[in-house]
């Protein structure tokens, strides 16, 4: 058998064991990394994806949850991670496009390290209190922020995080004054506003609007250009006094990069579909958040514009990680 010969046969079985790899995909549990604590915007709508998914593709789609560091532990971890489909990251607009201006040094390229699958989802910020602080809107917690400097303690999912800066660009625009407690996720950062250990935070809707409507946590303005459906009542941020405030945030599926085509096609299918489905548009609804699709082209151009948005956004707050 001659080496050509040998070559082309070689090349043939490698091709069908591709075909065949791709053709069985998934054959075991995929895990999902959550970049965040549990309890938080980013783990519910992991969860509520991860669900789903799993009936889709016949695997169990496991969610873990790696918080710490602003998102970067558990997105640094599927940037290291195979290529094959089985390890893949609920991405968010802070792990992609923020980070990248407010850390020196990341141990990955948020563009170049992944491969952009699918959006899944909407939310805006909300700016929420505890019924404690005695300010009813906005513009009375400026002024009680300003007689008390530094006084107000101001809670994130981390630094670098949508919440951080939301925080930090309302004190830029306002002259507010508060002192940044960051944690690892929105979930230990609720749990400490409920108890009034501390006084605010710039939560993702979905985190906040249980309690909102519980009584337990006051609402004083939404980051979205228009009032949410599922609080009618509470103002934008420019309705509140604070024009030209405007932050929303996006979660979506990403994979290590050089995620093979054909396994990049079926999931970011499957997401797509996931995202447009009727039960799907409800839960998000009730959790204050909406559905959000793009091809994969698409998505990766929303993570580099994005990414120049916000560090315009970074530089005029004068933000800084800690």
């Amino acid at each position: 058998m001659s080496f050509s010969f040998k070559a082309a046969v070689a090349t043939v079985v490698a091709l069908s064991s591709l075909t065949v790899f791709a053709d069985t995909y998934p054959s075991k549990p995929i895990r999902l990394v959550v970049p965040f604590a549990a309890g938080g915007t980013t783990d519910n709508l992991g969860r509520l994806l991860a669900t789903r998914l799993s009936e889709k593709l016949g695997q169990p789609v496991v969610v873990d949850n790696r918080g710490g560091a602003g998102g970067n532990i558990g997105t640094d971890l599927v940037a290291k991670s195979p290529a094959d489909g089985y390890t893949l990251l609920l991405a968010t607009v802070s792990t992609q496009s923020i980070n990248p201006s407010l850390y020196k040094r990341l141990p990955f390229d948020p563009q170049k390290d992944f491969t952009p699958i699918a959006p899944f989802a909407s939310v805006p910020n909300i700016l929420v209190v505890n019924p404690k602080l005695p300010v009813k809107s906005v513009s009375e917690l400026v002024a009680y922020s300003k007689s008390k400097p530094n006084s107000l303690y101001l809670g994130s999912a981390g630094s670098g995080t949508t919440n951080h800066l939301s925080g930090e660009l309302f004190k830029s625009m306002t002259g507010s004054s508060f002192t940044h407690v960051p944690y690892k996720g929105s979930g230990p950062a609720m749990a400490d506003l409920l108890g009034n250990q501390i006084q605010l935070m710039f939560d993702n809707l979905p985190g906040s609007l249980p309690h909102v409507k519980a009584g337990s946590l006051r609402a004083l303005a939404v980051t979205s250009a228009t009032r949410s459906p599922v609080l009618p009542e509470v103002p934008t941020m420019t309705e509140a006094g604070v024009p030209g405030y405007v932050v929303e945030v996006w979660f979506g599926l990403v994979a290590p990069k050089s995620l093979p085509k054909d396994i990049l096609a079926r999931l970011s299918q499957d997401v797509t579909q996931i995202a447009q489905e009727k039960g799907t548009v409800e839960k998000l609804a009730a959790l204050g958040a909406m559905p959000l699709t793009a091809t994969p082209a698409a998505f990766a151009q929303q993570i580099q514009s994005d990414t120049l948005k916000w560090v315009k956004i970074v530089r005029d707050s004068a933000a800084t990680v800690d």
